[in-house]
């Protein structure tokens, strides 16, 4: 398999009791706790992520952005066209983006999860699904300096078992990466069309670019489906700081892509329920309710509808939505659909549910999506296999929802 390669440049009571005294300072102590926990999760919760990277203290120096793929751009910022060198072996390498925050997701949907599994609720949150972790699939990379040319090398090899983003079943991946905390200056890899176990091998220069400067940066490369018509769909990231690595020779990875610190892993849930009728040909679709929706509108809220489209292989087929409930994040919709699809045709079908916010003046954004068919995530799958096994009777399940 032939080597491509790119080249950049630089740029955290006191007291003793005794007898009832000391079991109530304890129970005050636990509930203080808990209280702490709260306001730390609320607080984080409400922290914007408008950007999809996440910003780094004091923005590093800027280097000069490479055209297209296969070129280098030097200290002195001419660029030169650079071929594979002769004999190397090739390798297949894949990338995702960097979390800096991850730490901080992952503290907030732990706690809450806790927090939630604590709380009382009703019986349709057994079914939720929604702490359970999706695998987004992983990528192979390495990294190595070298002192002599003061040049870092990035090696994107290969991933697998990503999620299919798209409505065949697949998806068209392709890898981001940066040097964080620089984030306007990015270099990326080929497309490669329907392939959920893809091989990029290229490589990536960064030249001119002195070590102390290297250990400051923070690696990172993100996994996104391209779309040809519409924004480009975050399938995962992941990051790693320079200065715990080492790159005196050259360090391959495996790495668990990790969901985009974007907001996509906090779009809301919704549940909603399948039910196949095979004698009728058949699939009643009944959107119940949302939760947690993410806010869409300046004022804090959003104005919730439901889109529900039935796709037979890539071709849209018919559409049917919901009314729009004004100003709710946790919206009930109880409104269902049915769709005839011949039994022949199920596994060619898939069913994408999007949860979209009204806008008057503009036009309307997406909160977020669920693909429903035999080959989208695991939850989805699960959703769609137990409509089949249990006919004529009503599935509900919770589903997060995705960018």
């Amino acid at each position: 398999m032939e080597q491509e390669t790119t080249t950049l440049s630089l740029g955290e009571e006191k007291g003793r009791r005794k007898g009832k005294a000391k079991v109530k300072s304890q129970l005050i102590g636990k509930m203080e706790g808990r209280m702490v926990v709260l306001s730390l999760v609320l607080g984080l919760s409400e922290q914007d992520d408008f950007a999809n990277i996440p910003d780094l203290q004091n923005p590093g120096t800027q280097q000069n952005q490479n055209a297209q793929g296969d070129k280098r751009l030097p200290a002195g910022g001419k660029a030169v066209n650079t071929a594979p060198v002769p004999g190397q072996t090739p390798h297949d390498e894949s990338d995702r983006r960097t979390e800096p925050r991850s730490s901080v997701s992952d503290l907030v949907n732990s706690l809450t999860s806790e927090m939630l599994m604590l709380s009382p609720g009703s019986e349709e949150d057994e079914a939720h699904e929604g702490c359970s972790r999706e695998n987004l699939g992983r990528i192979q990379f390495s990294v190595g300096y070298n002192f002599q040319e003061s040049t870092l090398t990035v090696k994107i090899m290969k991933a697998q078992e990503l999620p299919a983003k798209d409505f065949s079943g697949t998806s068209d991946p392709f890898v981001k990466i940066y040097l964080l905390p620089d984030k306007k200056h990015k270099l990326e890899t080929k497309v490669k069309r329907k392939n959920l176990n893809p091989h990029w091998n290229e490589t990536f220069l960064f030249e001119g670019f002195p070590y102390e400067k290297v250990v400051q940066r923070v690696l990172y490369l993100q996994v996104l489906d391209y779309d040809r018509f519409s924004r480009n769909d975050p399938i995962g990231e992941v990051s790693i700081p320079l200065n715990k690595v080492d790159l005196t020779q050259m360090q391959t990875f495996w790495k668990d892509l990790k969901p985009c610190s974007d907001g996509s892993g906090s779009r809301g849930e919704l549940l909603l329920s399948l039910c196949y009728n095979p004698s009728a040909n058949s699939i009643i679709v009944n959107i119940i309710k949302a939760r947690n929706l993410k806010a869409m509108d300046i004022g804090g809220t959003s104005d919730p509808y439901v889109k529900v489209w039935l796709m037979y292989k890539d071709k849209r087929v018919e559409k049917k939505k919901t009314v729009t409930m004004k100003r709710n994040l946790n919206p009930i919709f109880n409104e269902s659909f049915a769709f005839d699809i011949p039994t022949e045709k199920l596994r060619e079908t898939t069913i994408i549910i999007t949860v979209m916010d009204k806008d008057r003046l503009s036009r309307n954004d997406v909160i977020g999506k669920i693909y429903l068919s035999w080959k989208s995530g695991p939850g989805e799958v699960k959703h769609w296999k137990d409509m089949i096994a249990r006919p004529r009777q009503p599935v509900a399940q919770w589903h997060q929802l995705k960018a």
